[in-house]
């Protein structure tokens, strides 16, 4: 009877070992899905420049492809322009083509496209603050989904996004017979327009983290959106 009763009680036991090993099985199993769940609905927004860069690549853009002569001639001629902007006279996307259009029109596209993919391997790399690029590579590494959001064009940045695997919105040049003509394509990818760019491409309910990363006014409106929101963080 013993024996029998003895019997029982380790087979109860093997048993409850047996459910507790399946269940801490199934748990680890649970939270690897949810960890790998989480990483995957991560998507992270960076503003280039002044947040991934040191510099305004603006600037510099026409700085590498006009030359410091024809750059600070340039900008004497404009400073009517820059102080009608600096007083809010005039809109930012109106001083910005006003700047395009001095320096750039009736380019021939082909020859922009060259200088931007020169610059883009040439100068870019020097900009950039390297504890932002580390800070890229470690949500890359995570599987987060990483877009750059830029005022700048897109003719210059996307080469370097492409080379670090990253998406990116950017403000798009208005381009006629093969010229550009120094208008911006729709709006300047800045403030209110860079949520409105992003709302058009990505659907943010699908995400559970939002991380989103900037240095200025323009960047504010993107920054709400953030579950994460970092100002001026490198």
């Amino acid at each position: 009877m013993y024996f029998l009763f003895g019997l029982n009680c380790a087979f109860i036991n093997f048993t409850e070992q047996i459910f507790k090993s399946v269940f801490s099985i199934y748990e680890c199993h649970m939270i690897f899905q949810l960890n790998n769940y989480m990483k995957k609905n991560c998507i992270a927004f960076f503003d280039f420049d002044g947040t991934i860069t040191k510099q305004d690549t603006f600037l510099e853009f026409i700085k590498y492809s006009k030359g410091y002569f024809n750059f600070y001639t340039g900008f004497f001629l404009l400073s009517p322009i820059i102080f009608l902007f600096k007083i809010k006279f005039i809109p930012n996307w109106k001083a910005k083509e006003l700047v395009l259009t001095y320096f750039f029109k009736d380019t021939c596209v082909d020859d922009f496209e060259k200088s931007c993919l020169a610059f883009s391997e040439k100068i870019i790399p020097k900009l950039v603050r390297t504890n932002a690029l580390y800070e890229i590579k470690k949500h890359l590494n995570n599987e987060t989904r990483v877009v750059v959001v830029s005022a700048s064009p897109e003719n210059w940045l996307k080469h370097w996004c492409e080379k670090h695997k990253l998406e990116l919105i950017g403000t798009n040049l208005e381009i006629c017979n093969g010229k550009i003509t120094g208008n911006i394509l729709n709006k300047n990818c800045y403030g209110i327009e860079k949520v409105n760019r992003i709302n058009e491409v990505i659907n943010l309910k699908e995400y559970l983290n939002i991380y989103a990363y900037g240095d200025s006014n323009g960047d504010k409106q993107m920054l709400k959106i953030a579950t994460h929101a970092y100002y001026k963080y490198f």
